[in-house]
């Protein structure tokens, strides 16, 4: 019988843990939702080469469909180049990295334009609240009412 008692014991306390317990919040959950007008990050030099090492890389293997391989042989390949070699695709990374910046200004400003916007509008409807309810002054006209 002691058995039977534990048992039950056992699912009481997950229904008392169930309700004591604080639902955590998932790293998801914490992050800001993404502004999808945000411009991208411009890639690395690295990502340049690779942009044009997949598809000779494809020509040479259709059949490979792995991603990691090709990951594994553009790293590789990579490793083994001379910063001559380098030079054009750091080249096309600093000119993407200049134009993003550019892009981000914009953006920053675009966004600063908005929030100036916002606080604007959200002053004036607390003003035009504050003026329908009145500002606490008693007008003649209720004062007169007051008296009946």
């Amino acid at each position: 019988m002691k058995g039977g008692k534990s048992k039950a014991t056992k699912a009481d306390s997950k229904k008392a843990d169930s309700r004591l317990s604080v639902k955590k919040q998932t790293k998801k959950e914490k992050q800001a939702t993404k502004d999808p007008n945000k411009p991208k990050r411009a890639a690395s030099a690295f990502f340049v080469f690779m942009e044009d090492f997949r598809k000779q890389y494809k020509e040479k293997h259709p059949t490979n469909k792995s991603v990691a391989a090709v990951g594994k042989a553009g790293g590789d390949e990579w490793k083994s180049m001379s910063k001559e070699d380098k030079a054009p695709f750091v080249a096309v990374a600093e000119e993407r990295k200049v134009e993003y910046e550019r892009k981000m200004k914009a953006y920053n400003k675009k966004l600063a334009g908005q929030e100036d916007e916002e606080s604007d509008k959200s002053k004036s409807e607390v003003n035009d609240e504050e003026d329908e309810e009145g500002s606490g002054e008693v007008s003649e006209e209720d004062e007169d009412e007051d008296d009946d």
